[in-house]
Protein backbone atom coordinates (compact mmCIF):
# COMPACT_ATOMS: atom_id res chain seq x y z
CA UNK A 1 0.00 0.00 0.00
CA UNK A 2 1.97 2.86 -1.25
CA UNK A 3 0.74 6.24 0.20
CA UNK A 4 1.79 9.55 1.17
CA UNK A 5 1.87 8.81 4.67
CA UNK A 6 4.05 5.82 5.29
CA UNK A 7 6.03 6.73 7.78
CA UNK A 8 9.34 4.19 7.35
CA UNK A 9 9.66 4.67 4.00
CA UNK A 10 9.09 8.39 2.77
CA UNK A 11 10.64 9.38 6.39
CA UNK A 12 12.65 6.67 6.73
CA UNK A 13 15.73 8.92 5.95
CA UNK A 14 14.30 12.41 6.40
CA UNK A 15 16.73 15.26 7.55
CA UNK A 16 16.64 18.42 8.40
CA UNK A 17 19.58 20.35 9.92
CA UNK A 18 18.26 23.20 12.19
CA UNK A 19 20.26 26.69 12.07
CA UNK A 20 20.96 26.10 15.96
CA UNK A 21 22.61 22.59 15.02
CA UNK A 22 26.08 24.30 15.35
CA UNK A 23 25.43 26.52 17.53
CA UNK A 24 27.98 24.27 20.27
CA UNK A 25 30.54 25.37 17.57
CA UNK A 26 32.54 28.62 19.52
CA UNK A 27 32.58 31.66 17.93
CA UNK A 28 36.12 33.66 16.72
CA UNK A 29 37.12 36.19 19.40
CA UNK A 30 36.98 39.91 18.43
CA UNK A 31 40.33 41.19 16.79
CA UNK A 32 41.78 44.05 17.93
CA UNK A 33 41.69 47.16 16.32
CA UNK A 34 45.35 47.05 15.64
CA UNK A 35 45.01 43.49 14.51
CA UNK A 36 42.57 44.15 12.26
CA UNK A 37 44.48 47.03 10.27
CA UNK A 38 47.08 44.24 9.91
CA UNK A 39 44.89 41.77 8.06
CA UNK A 40 42.65 43.96 5.93
CA UNK A 41 44.92 43.43 2.73
CA UNK A 42 44.24 40.07 1.43
CA UNK A 43 46.69 37.84 1.00
CA UNK A 44 47.05 34.85 -1.79
CA UNK A 45 47.47 31.68 -0.74
CA UNK A 46 47.63 28.14 -2.62
CA UNK A 47 44.18 27.07 -2.56
CA UNK A 48 43.26 23.41 -1.68
CA UNK A 49 39.22 22.96 -1.87
CA UNK A 50 37.39 19.54 -0.72
CA UNK A 51 33.73 18.64 -1.39
CA UNK A 52 31.27 17.04 1.31
CA UNK A 53 27.86 15.63 0.88
CA UNK A 54 27.41 16.88 4.75
CA UNK A 55 24.08 14.97 4.91
CA UNK A 56 24.97 11.87 3.52
CA UNK A 57 27.90 11.56 5.72
CA UNK A 58 25.71 12.26 8.74
CA UNK A 59 23.16 9.47 7.80
CA UNK A 60 25.94 6.96 6.58
CA UNK A 61 27.68 7.10 9.63
CA UNK A 62 27.10 3.74 12.10
CA UNK A 63 26.08 6.12 14.45
CA UNK A 64 23.36 7.43 12.58
CA UNK A 65 22.08 4.24 11.42
CA UNK A 66 22.14 3.34 14.78
CA UNK A 67 19.66 6.18 15.18
CA UNK A 68 17.85 6.11 12.37
CA UNK A 69 17.01 2.71 12.76
CA UNK A 70 16.22 3.17 16.62
CA UNK A 71 13.63 5.93 15.92
CA UNK A 72 12.30 3.55 13.19
CA UNK A 73 11.74 0.99 15.34
CA UNK A 74 9.99 3.12 17.98
CA UNK A 75 7.52 4.60 14.95
CA UNK A 76 6.89 0.97 14.00
CA UNK A 77 3.77 0.40 15.83
CA UNK A 78 2.34 4.20 14.32
CA UNK A 79 3.02 2.50 11.21
CA UNK A 80 1.15 -0.56 11.43
CA UNK A 81 -1.99 1.48 12.97
CA UNK A 82 -1.86 3.29 9.93
CA UNK A 83 -1.66 0.88 7.42
CA UNK A 84 -4.56 -0.64 9.41
CA UNK A 85 -6.65 2.32 9.00
CA UNK A 86 -5.87 2.58 5.40
CA UNK A 87 -6.82 -0.91 4.83
CA UNK A 88 -10.34 0.25 6.27
CA UNK A 89 -10.66 3.10 4.29
CA UNK A 90 -10.41 1.13 1.06
CA UNK A 91 -12.23 -2.01 1.94
CA UNK A 92 -15.08 0.88 2.55
CA UNK A 93 -14.44 2.15 -0.61
CA UNK A 94 -14.64 -0.97 -2.66
CA UNK A 95 -17.80 -2.36 -0.70
CA UNK A 96 -19.43 1.02 -1.74
CA UNK A 97 -18.17 0.71 -5.43
CA UNK A 98 -19.33 -2.97 -5.49
CA UNK A 99 -22.78 -1.96 -3.88
CA UNK A 100 -25.97 -3.13 -6.64
CA UNK A 101 -27.17 0.12 -7.91
CA UNK A 102 -30.64 -0.65 -6.02
CA UNK A 103 -28.35 0.85 -2.49
CA UNK A 104 -31.09 3.05 -0.85
CA UNK A 105 -30.08 6.59 -1.11
CA UNK A 106 -29.79 6.87 2.67
CA UNK A 107 -27.52 3.94 2.82
CA UNK A 108 -24.62 4.92 0.39
CA UNK A 109 -24.87 8.50 2.04
CA UNK A 110 -23.93 6.98 5.34
CA UNK A 111 -20.99 5.19 3.43
CA UNK A 112 -20.12 7.83 2.25
CA UNK A 113 -20.10 9.72 5.70
CA UNK A 114 -18.33 6.85 7.21
CA UNK A 115 -15.70 6.76 4.71
CA UNK A 116 -15.21 10.51 4.76
CA UNK A 117 -15.12 10.29 8.79
CA UNK A 118 -12.40 7.48 8.50
CA UNK A 119 -10.76 8.95 5.93
CA UNK A 120 -9.99 12.40 8.04
CA UNK A 121 -9.07 10.51 10.70
CA UNK A 122 -6.82 8.64 9.02
CA UNK A 123 -5.11 12.25 7.55
CA UNK A 124 -4.93 13.63 10.92
CA UNK A 125 -3.49 10.48 12.40
CA UNK A 126 -0.62 10.03 9.61
CA UNK A 127 0.30 14.05 9.54
CA UNK A 128 0.86 13.71 13.67
CA UNK A 129 2.90 11.17 13.41
CA UNK A 130 5.25 12.42 10.58
CA UNK A 131 5.36 15.65 12.70
CA UNK A 132 6.36 13.82 15.52
CA UNK A 133 8.66 11.42 13.61
CA UNK A 134 10.38 14.30 11.85
CA UNK A 135 11.14 15.99 15.13
CA UNK A 136 12.64 12.88 16.78
CA UNK A 137 14.71 12.84 13.83
CA UNK A 138 16.09 16.12 13.42
CA UNK A 139 16.92 16.09 17.14
CA UNK A 140 18.84 12.64 16.98
CA UNK A 141 20.32 13.61 14.11
CA UNK A 142 21.46 17.17 14.95
CA UNK A 143 23.89 15.71 17.22
CA UNK A 144 25.57 13.90 15.26
CA UNK A 145 25.66 16.48 12.92
CA UNK A 146 27.80 18.71 15.48
CA UNK A 147 30.24 15.74 16.04
CA UNK A 148 30.69 15.31 12.22
CA UNK A 149 31.10 18.75 11.93
CA UNK A 150 33.95 18.76 14.18
CA UNK A 151 35.75 16.38 13.09
CA UNK A 152 35.29 16.93 9.32
CA UNK A 153 36.97 21.04 10.16
CA UNK A 154 39.32 19.20 12.02
CA UNK A 155 40.10 16.65 9.20
CA UNK A 156 40.44 19.65 6.40
CA UNK A 157 43.19 21.75 8.48
CA UNK A 158 45.17 18.58 9.17
CA UNK A 159 45.27 18.13 5.39
CA UNK A 160 45.92 21.32 4.40
CA UNK A 161 42.34 22.15 3.42
CA UNK A 162 41.59 26.15 2.51
CA UNK A 163 38.24 25.34 2.12
CA UNK A 164 35.31 22.82 2.12
CA UNK A 165 32.09 22.83 0.11
CA UNK A 166 28.85 21.45 1.35
CA UNK A 167 27.26 19.88 -1.56
CA UNK A 168 24.18 18.01 -0.15
CA UNK A 169 22.03 20.21 -2.35
CA UNK A 170 24.35 20.90 -5.69
CA UNK A 171 21.96 23.75 -6.43
CA UNK A 172 22.99 25.85 -3.47
CA UNK A 173 27.02 25.14 -4.32
CA UNK A 174 26.89 25.80 -8.04
CA UNK A 175 29.15 23.16 -7.83
CA UNK A 176 29.08 22.27 -11.50
CA UNK A 177 31.79 19.46 -11.94
CA UNK A 178 35.03 18.43 -9.17
CA UNK A 179 37.33 15.54 -9.74
CA UNK A 180 36.00 12.79 -7.60
CA UNK A 181 39.73 12.59 -5.05
CA UNK A 182 38.29 15.85 -4.14
CA UNK A 183 35.08 14.39 -2.13
CA UNK A 184 36.13 13.82 1.25
CA UNK A 185 32.33 12.54 2.24
CA UNK A 186 33.91 8.62 2.57
CA UNK A 187 36.78 9.81 4.78
CA UNK A 188 35.08 11.00 7.21
CA UNK A 189 32.69 8.59 7.19
CA UNK A 190 35.88 6.38 8.17
CA UNK A 191 37.21 8.34 10.41
CA UNK A 192 33.92 9.34 12.11
CA UNK A 193 33.23 5.44 12.54
CA UNK A 194 36.66 4.97 13.87
CA UNK A 195 36.57 7.66 16.62
CA UNK A 196 32.90 7.26 17.45
CA UNK A 197 33.45 3.43 17.99
CA UNK A 198 30.27 2.86 17.08
CA UNK A 199 29.67 -0.62 14.92
CA UNK A 200 27.08 -0.58 11.83
CA UNK A 201 24.04 -2.60 13.02
CA UNK A 202 23.17 -5.25 11.67
CA UNK A 203 20.95 -5.55 8.17
CA UNK A 204 17.40 -5.46 9.08
CA UNK A 205 14.28 -7.84 7.31
CA UNK A 206 11.79 -6.69 6.24
CA UNK A 207 8.87 -5.82 8.25
CA UNK A 208 5.43 -7.81 7.52
CA UNK A 209 3.14 -5.41 5.93
CA UNK A 210 6.42 -3.01 4.51
CA UNK A 211 5.37 -1.47 1.18
CA UNK A 212 7.15 -2.82 -1.79
CA UNK A 213 10.10 -1.14 -2.45
CA UNK A 214 10.55 0.42 0.95
CA UNK A 215 14.11 0.19 2.34
CA UNK A 216 14.73 -2.07 5.47
CA UNK A 217 17.38 0.40 6.52
CA UNK A 218 18.28 3.99 6.15
CA UNK A 219 19.26 5.00 2.96
CA UNK A 220 22.82 7.12 2.66
CA UNK A 221 21.38 10.14 0.76
CA UNK A 222 18.72 11.98 2.38
CA UNK A 223 15.47 13.74 0.40
CA UNK A 224 14.83 17.23 0.51
CA UNK A 225 12.38 17.82 2.44
CA UNK A 226 13.58 21.20 4.04
CA UNK A 227 17.13 23.23 3.64
CA UNK A 228 20.03 21.92 5.56
CA UNK A 229 22.41 24.77 7.94
CA UNK A 230 25.48 24.61 6.47
CA UNK A 231 28.06 23.74 8.70
CA UNK A 232 29.86 26.64 9.70
CA UNK A 233 33.29 27.71 8.66
CA UNK A 234 35.85 28.54 10.37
Amino acid sequence: MNRNFTLLSALGTALVFSPQAFSQTAAPAAASPAATTASAAPQAIDAKIALINFEQVVLASNEGQVMTAAIQKKFEPKQTQLEALAGEVDTLKKNLQSAPATLPDEERASRLRAIDTKEKQLNRDAEDARTAYTAESQESLNKVAIKVNTLMQTYAQQNGYTLVLDISNPQQTGVMFALPSTNISQAIVEAYNKQSGIAAPPPSAPRAGRPAGSPSRPATTAPRTAPSAKPPVK
